[in-house]
């Protein structure tokens, strides 16, 4: 026996199944509108850490929390206030308030657990959001103590704020601390006490002095941590550093503040950024350096750019074009 359904009465059979669905869902709901719960909102965000392989190496990122700058206008400088903040709004970024990143590597290698840079620690100087480091570490299961290596980028606030607590106890009681001579010597002057730079001079003292019979100096060009070789990058500090940290034939490098940005510094790479010791050489360094990676296809990791702050450089006309690196959540 064949049947022969048409179009017509399937739509007919649909419409007539609605109704009497609609109204037996509706007399259920009206009869049990109680027991239908909405799901409260819960107000919380995934924990601050993400976890990759490098080689034969793991690598966590875990963050201090947002920085904001606010205005753009006298931090970003060397380039019109409203082409700056253009170039924000292009990139659907707030043109009025630049947020940065905090974004700390911690590298195992096996034999060695090395954090980079330690973030803000108990100074408030940004705002409320920031000094989540050890929470940050907590919640991806690393402990303080185990830390063997803590390297500083450079010695400014953001940077190296999180060495020691508020009493000025050492946060990583059994690492050896690593920076530039020049950039310790610098901001832990005391004859600088009474220059613009005295809040930073004040916190490089905090956190450095507490610590400086560990500390070691590194010098450019060094490997001085299997598969962590220094290469100077100076003019945001003095002794500003990146670091190329490789494990079994794969690399990446850390840029600490070589660009702070990655629109504003990458797309004009000369733009002058106020916190810049030395705007000029800054820029030098940023443009010589971004050149060698992205020639090289090195991947990198910003210490302020978007969480996580992993991707790739790409030149594009007279600058750069910043490519995140999609978080893999297998390992």
């Amino acid at each position: 026996m064949t049947i022969d359904v048409s179009r017509r009465s399937l739509l007919a059979l649909g419409a007539s199944l609605g109704v009497s669905l609609g109204a037996g869902l509706g007399a259920s709901a009206m009869l049990g509108s109680s027991a239908l719960a909405r799901a409260p909102k819960l107000g919380t965000q995934t924990p601050y850490w993400h976890r990759f392989v490098l080689g034969d190496a793991e690598v966590t990122v875990v963050s201090d929390g947002p920085l904001p700058l606010g205005d753009p206008s006298g931090t970003f400088t060397g380039v019109p206030k409203e082409e700056v903040k253009k170039m924000l709004a292009d990139n659907f970024l707030s043109p009025d308030n630049v947020v940065l990143e905090q974004n700390s590597p911690i590298v195992n290698t096996g034999d060695k657990l090395i954090l980079f840079d330690t973030g803000m620690g108990t100074s408030k100087m940004f705002g409320a959001s920031t000094g989540r480091q050890q929470k940050s570490m907590m919640e991806a299961g690393i402990k303080p103590e185990d830390i063997d290596a803590v390297v500083c980028s450079h010695a400014h606030i953001d940077h190296i704020g999180g060495i020691v607590d508020a009493n000025d106890k050492p946060l990583f009681p059994n690492a050896q601390i690593y920076i530039s001579q020049t950039d310790f010597d610098f901001w832990t002057d005391e004859g600088k006490l009474g220059s613009p730079a005295k809040d930073f001079v004040v916190h490089a003292r905090k956190n450095l002095l507490p610590v400086r019979d560990r500390i070691k100096f590194f010098k450019d060009g060094e490997e001085f941590l299997p598969g962590v070789q220094a290469i100077s990058a100076p003019g945001h500090t003095v002794g500003h550093t990146i670091f190329m940290v490789s494990s079994a034939g794969k690399s990446f490098a850390f840029l600490g503040d070589l660009s702070h940005h990655s629109v504003l510094l990458l797309e004009r790479p000369r733009m002058e950024f106020s916190y810049d010791t030395d705007p000029k050489q800054a820029a030098e360094s940023r443009v010589k350096l971004l050149t060698m990676l992205a020639a090289n296809k090195i991947p990198v990791m910003s210490y302020h750019f978007a969480w996580p702050g992993y991707g790739h450089v790409a030149k594009a006309g007279d600058g750069f074009h910043y490519y995140p690196q999609p978080m893999q959540m297998t390992l």
